[in-house]
């Protein structure tokens, strides 16, 4: 019988692991060295430039648009302007109805010309007066002579009288004769006086009668000043928009008809967050993308910046000291100047969205300096 072996199959070698080849070794080694270098290289723009743009697309372009409101009611006789008109200043908008206004103007001209001529009248008395007034002056005079002769009479024939040369009879007509006129000549003094007064009285009515049109030359001004408000003009240059007046429609003094919009005057709201602004300052480079021109990049600067938050002005400001608190980042809006051409100009309008990069590269050195600053007066302060 034959004997028999077990033989068991070499077992199964396992596979080799292959390595990286030099070449893909070399490849990411490359690849590590250039990111290492891009990432040194953002690094040291990142801080010596990049952290100092500050960005927000909480921005809109505005314009201090202009209201245009008639100074009187009326009715609208004409409308001199489209919609999307541009309009120099100065330039009529809107004509309302001139009747009523110029009817003032004559009535306040007619009383002017009354006043006029009561104080001419009041004139030519106080030249009567002036007449009457030297004829009492002659007659006082005359008066006068009168009583001092009827006077020296009178001591001339008392001693006559009193050694029986001349009758007592003839001394008493004189005395008789030099009391009326001195009586006459008190009487003509009286009415010298009296026509002196009269002077000063049509004087006092000359006075009025000059203020009285005095008073009726304010009222035409101020007519006059309505009848040229009949036509409104535009105080800017701008382009009409939102018109809602109509011809015929009677209007109210202060109502709202149309606006004109300084196209030429637009600027930049940008709600920058208060961590951003630490170190914005006017005059400040800025960068504007408006979605409107896709791809364009606007170059602008930092006109102001607003004295408190939006939350500052708005209806009802914010009273923290009331209720649970919850600290919310606030924003301040920047005003901020557009220096472009007048190509873009023609596509900016009010309201449109913007982006707005400011480079605020210019003013690194504050917060060193505001530090040292407080360092020294707290020092100070010990």
């Amino acid at each position: 019988m034959a004997e028999t072996t077990d033989t068991q199959p070499p077992a199964a070698q396992a596979p080799r692991k292959k390595g990286l080849s030099p070449r893909v070794k070399f490849i990411l080694l490359a690849l590590v060295i250039v990111v290492a270098i891009a990432i040194v290289i953002w690094f040291i723009h990142y801080e010596t430039r990049g952290k100092y743009f500050e960005g927000t697309d909480d921005a809109y372009i505005g314009a201090d648009a202009v209201t245009v409101s008639p100074k009187i009611s009326g009715y609208v006789e004409q409308v001199f302007v489209r919609d999307n008109q541009d309009v120099k200043a100065g330039a009529s908008l809107v004509r309302i109805d001139p009747r009523d206004y110029k009817a003032q103007t004559a009535q306040y001209q007619a009383q002017i010309d009354v006043a006029q001529a009561n104080a001419d009248n009041v004139r030519a008395g106080i030249r009567e007066q002036e007449a009457a007034i030297q004829q009492a002056r002659a007659q006082l005079a005359s008066s006068q002579a009168d009583a001092r002769f009827a006077a020296s009479q009178v001591a001339r024939y008392t001693p006559l009288a009193e050694s029986g040369a001349e009758t007592h009879e003839k001394l008493t007509t004189l005395r008789n004769q030099a009391t009326q006129a001195a009586a006459t000549a008190a009487a003509q003094a009286a009415a010298l006086s009296e026509a002196e007064r009269r002077v000063a009285s049509l004087q006092a009515q000359v006075r009025q009668a000059q203020a009285q049109g005095e008073a009726a030359q304010a009222q035409l001004a101020a007519a006059d000043v309505n009848l040229g408000s009949t036509i409104v003009k535009a105080s800017v240059d701008g382009r009409v928009g939102d018109k809602s007046v109509r011809v015929g429609q009677y209007v109210q003094s202060g109502t709202r008809m149309m606006s004109v919009v300084p196209l030429a005057a637009i600027y930049v709201t940008a709600n920058f967050k208060e961590t951003q602004v630490g170190l914005m300052r006017p005059g400040q480079p800025a960068t504007i993308e408006v979605d409107a021109l896709p791809g364009v990049a606007l170059k602008g600067h930092v006109e102001s910046v607003s004295p408190g938050t939006g939350a500052q002005f708005s209806l009802l400001p914010p009273q923290n000291a009331t209720g649970n608190f919850t600290k919310i980042v606030q924003r301040v809006p920047i005003r901020i100047a557009i220096d472009a051409g007048p190509d873009a100009r023609k596509v900016l309008v009010p309201g449109l969205s913007v982006d707005v990069t400011v480079d605020t590269i210019g003013a690194r050195g504050a917060l060193t300096r505001i530090k040292q600053q407080e360092d020294t007066r707290s020092q100070d302060g010990r």
